[in-house]
């Protein structure tokens, strides 16, 4: 049976020149701000991309296909367009079959970028294990996709709003090679730095290049996570959004806010207890995220 994947324009030119190409989500356009921010934000990206020398192939689930590279107008409807499907590992070949129209969370876009030949994807930050996991069992399926499929993904830590030494541990149980660039301690996502050591440090794209052909060399299954820091001029300090992020958990326990729905409203909760500023910040990552990531995949072709 033939993949269901439709190329871009742009992205089947520079298959076809063999250019680097990087992977990029869609929840940020459709989950992660509001008309017209999302749209442009998301163009912003992919200049970035552009800018550092790689093609960006933003990646959604419209009309049964996977879009391996959004067109401006594709993507202008995407940004429009109420009730998308966030999609992970176990509803991608449900949307897929019944024609719904989602957007890819890192699970789902790594699947997709494999499946497309793309072995780079910059995000913001990945999911995790969440606090109060021992109880609530809420762990994200981005960790079991490191640890399947070969693809390195760039990002700036895990979202600062789970617990991180517990996600950390898991990607250890795993196999998951978590590196950090130029750092010794793990990014905390809004922060440069947290009080989490760091398993792996390589402080250029040729050694994280290198690390990941040799996997494929030894037949290991699954890819890399490479957690690039927020730069310091534009992160927030942990000694102030830490304060933050408890109010924000706190609140979310009391209104029964769990499951899927849990990450939305910590998100949303703390863009408005830091009057925008977390959000100023995400972009900033994202963009330094898409910059190491076009790095990356010029180094790996």
């Amino acid at each position: 049976m033939t993949l269901p994947l439709t190329f871009s324009a742009e992205v089947s030119a520079a298959r076809a020149a063999g250019r680097p190409i990087v992977a990029l989500e869609s929840t940020i356009i459709t989950h992660g701000m509001p008309w017209p921010q999302n749209r442009d934000t998301a163009r912003a990206v992919e200049k970035t991309v552009r800018d550092a020398g790689a093609i960006p192939a933003t990646i959604a689930i419209i009309d049964r296909q996977i879009r391996i590279g959004l067109e401006a107008e594709t993507l202008d409807t995407l940004a429009q367009t109420k009730d998308v499907m966030k999609l992970s590992r176990a509803d991608l070949a449900a949307a897929l079959a019944t024609g719904a129209t989602g957007a890819t969370t890192v699970a789902a876009t790594m699947i997709c970028a494999h499946l497309a030949g793309i072995e780079v994807f910059a995000t913001g930050g990945i999911g995790g294990v969440h606090r109060g996991a021992e109880d609530t069992f809420d762990i994200s399926a981005d960790l079991r996709e490191l640890s399947e499929t070969p693809v390195t993904v760039v990002a700036a830590g895990a979202k600062a709003i789970l617990d991180v030494p517990k996600t950390l541990e898991v990607l250890e149980t795993l196999g998951v090679p978590v590196i950090g660039y130029r750092t010794d301690t793990l990014p905390a996502f809004w922060s440069a730095q947290s009080s989490n050591p760091i398993p792996l440090r390589m402080d250029n794209v040729a050694q994280i290049a290198a690390a990941q052909r040799m996997r494929g060399t030894l037949g290991l299954p699954g890819g890399q996570l490479v957690a690039n820091p927020i730069p310091v001029a534009e992160e927030i300090a942990q000694t102030t959004i830490d304060p933050i992020i408890e109010r924000a958990l706190q609140e979310a326990t009391a209104q029964g806010i769990a499951a899927k729905q849990v990450t939305p409203f910590l998100l949303q909760r703390i863009f408005e207890l830091t009057n925008g500023a977390s959000l100023t910040a995400n972009i900033a990552l994202v963009h330094n995220n898409a910059r190491l990531a076009a790095a990356i995949a010029a180094e790996l072709i």
